[in-house]
């Protein structure tokens, strides 16, 4: 599975924790709590199945080198929460991400 199971399997944790958020900006009352209870469930299951897909990674993949890949998650959440939830990037933000993606192409060698 390699690569394009790392990016599914961190797009699946991206997403469970992108429906956590919604669920916690759901409005006080009984027809806001229904609809966080659907969000984590959602959340719940993208996770699971973001699980799932990482053991299937972990079998082709050194560990060594999937889990620093695994921090594509902090670029997802953070464009993702940009455009969904329009929170600010800052000048400090991009420097992250630019830091992360070169830090990835630095550990995956190439690959």
């Amino acid at each position: 599975m390699g690569i394009s199971g790392i990016i599914i399997a961190s797009l699946l944790s991206c997403l469970g924790q992108l429906c956590q958020k919604q669920a916690a900006c759901m409005p006080a009352g009984s027809a806001g709590r229904h609809r966080a209870w659907r969000w984590l469930f959602l959340a719940l299951v993208a996770m699971g199945l973001g699980l799932l897909v990482w053991l299937v990674v972990l079998q082709s993949v050194p560990v060594g080198l999937a889990y620093p890949m695994m921090s594509l998650n902090f670029i997802w959440v953070s464009l993702a929460a940009h455009w969904i939830w329009g929170e600010r990037l800052t000048r400090r933000h991009w420097l992250g991400i630019m830091l992360i993606i070169l830090g990835i192409i630095l550990l995956s060698g190439g690959v």
